[in-house]
């Protein structure tokens, strides 16, 4: 019962055959109730003007037969009758003379007061009332035959429901053919959008045999309204295969890398398990510490390196402003204590004012740490490091310089580039510290350049580009 009462609640799955026929549907049912409408109102203008033909009709028999010599001004028992005679009610008229006063009539019709009749005029046709109901009236005036000088008044008038009568037969006339015509319509758009939606079967058949390629999908079968759709799908797929190459490129190295540590631990682990000299088993142990160091800090750099280069992370447009010449500082700081302890001579020299950029004080940090690390290891007990602040043109320049031996200009362009050591020198480094600060470097829309320092050593520089103010 309750999995019943959840699937209940389940909304209904969105359908785009719906919303298409929906809002192709609707608006052709409200079409055919607004034509309805208005084809009773078309309709009942034509009967309006064919009944108002016919009252003017009538208004000008009676006048000829009021002014005929042979009715002296009387009408016959058959005139009267094809008057007054209406299948659905009865017809109204009303005779009166300027001299004589009424004559002849059935009912007093009012005559229009704003707009004045002239004697020997077409009939003027006028909408009035007759006790509650309404009525439509014609009146003319004529000159009397029968008394000179006399003016005859002639009013005619019928009920409306006739007009309506007409209007609404001549409506159930055209409807069923209007009927005919919307059900055509509507077949028309159920089996257009059905063929229509069929346009996306090749691409979702393509898309099912995929597997697990997450190459682009293409534009060559897509839909032009649907393209925004795919092209999303393609920047997704772009991001989970740049994912997928950080993975596998993370497991190469991390099994390139520590493959080597791994089996020189393995080794002297069995030296101590199968010797009995404490020399050789203390010597065993300090190997294994070394390269246990070693695997860590290779480790460390790698998920560093990975995390550089993550598209999650906010690209440079989307970093806050910082201030170098506070950041620098703060991060030089933390490092004295083992500046001391390795006998190395830290320092720092700083910017006259802000060196402004944009980026990421975490990410800057790392740098730094990188940077004096590899000072540090390079440099040895007894030389100098010196991290520097400074602006420059366009560009804030953060830099460390050292003392220590250098790097020979032959192999300056290659430092950067993963698991690069300069041959020749310490093996415990892993190559990978200043391929971080290039990937760091590259978030930020900054350059590295490495050259021969004014101490004797290596120079790294990390130059950002350069806020000039703050909005």
């Amino acid at each position: 019962m309750p999995e019943r009462r959840h699937a209940a609640r389940r909304p209904a799955r969105p359908s785009l055959r719906r919303r298409l026929l929906t809002f192709l549907l609707v608006p052709v049912l409200g079409v055919l109730v607004v034509d309805a409408v208005v084809g009773y109102f078309v309709a009942l203008a034509y009967s309006n003007r064919v009944h108002d033909a016919d009252l003017s009709d009538s208004a000008l028999t009676l006048a000829e037969m009021i002014g005929s010599d042979a009715l002296n001004g009387e009408l016959t028992a058959q005139a009267r009758f094809l008057l007054e005679y209406d299948p659905d009610g009865r017809n109204y008229y009303e005779v009166i003379s300027d001299h004589h006063g009424r004559i002849i009539g059935n009912a007093e019709l009012a005559v229009p007061s704003r707009n004045p009749v002239e004697v020997d005029a077409a009939p003027l046709l006028y909408d009035t009332d007759l006790g509650h109901k309404a009525v439509r009236a014609a009146v003319m005036r004529v000159a009397n035959r029968h008394d000179a000088g006399d003016t005859i008044t002639i009013k005619v008038a019928e009920n409306l429901r006739d007009r309506h009568q007409r209007a609404r037969e001549i409506l159930l006339l055209t409807l069923p053919m209007q009927a005919l015509l919307i059900i055509a319509v509507l077949s028309l758009v159920w089996f257009g959008v059905s063929h229509g939606l069929g346009v996306l079967e090749p691409l979702t058949t393509r898309l099912s045999r995929r597997g697990h390629d997450l190459g682009p999908i293409g534009e060559e079968d897509v839909p032009v309204e649907i393209l925004p759709l795919t092209r999303t799908i393609d920047d997704l797929f772009a991001r989970m295969r740049n994912m997928l190459g950080l993975q596998e490129r993370f497991i190469a190295d991390a099994a390139h890398q520590l493959r080597t540590p791994l089996a020189g631990i393995q080794l002297h682990v069995e030296r101590v398990g199968h010797g009995s000299d404490p020399a050789q088993q203390a010597d065993a142990l300090a190997h294994i510490h070394r390269l246990a160091a070693r695997a860590a800090r290779t480790s460390a750099q790698l998920l560093a390196l990975t995390r550089t280069q993550s598209p999650d992370l906010p690209d440079h447009d989307g970093m806050a402003v910082i201030d170098l010449s506070q950041v620098v500082p703060e991060a030089v700081g933390m490092r004295v204590h083992q500046a001391l302890n390795l006998g190395v001579d830290l320092g720092y020299e700083g910017a006259d004012g802000a060196c402004l950029v944009r980026g990421d004080a975490l990410q800057i940090q790392e740098v730094i740490d990188n940077l004096v690390d590899n000072a540090f290891h390079y440099a040895g007990r007894g030389h100098c490091v010196t991290v520097s602040v400074a602006c420059a043109g366009d560009d804030s320049v953060l830099a460390v310089d050292d003392d220590g031996p250098g790097v020979d200009e032959a192999f300056l362009d290659q430092l950067g580039e993963r698991f690069f050591r300069v041959p020749g020198g310490d093996e415990d480094g892993t190559g990978l510290g200043l391929a971080i600060v290039e990937s760091i470097a590259e978030r930020h829309a900054a350059r590295v350049q490495f050259s021969r320092s004014a101490l004797g050593g290596l120079r790294v520089e990390l130059r950002l580009p350069r806020i000039l103010a703050v909005d």
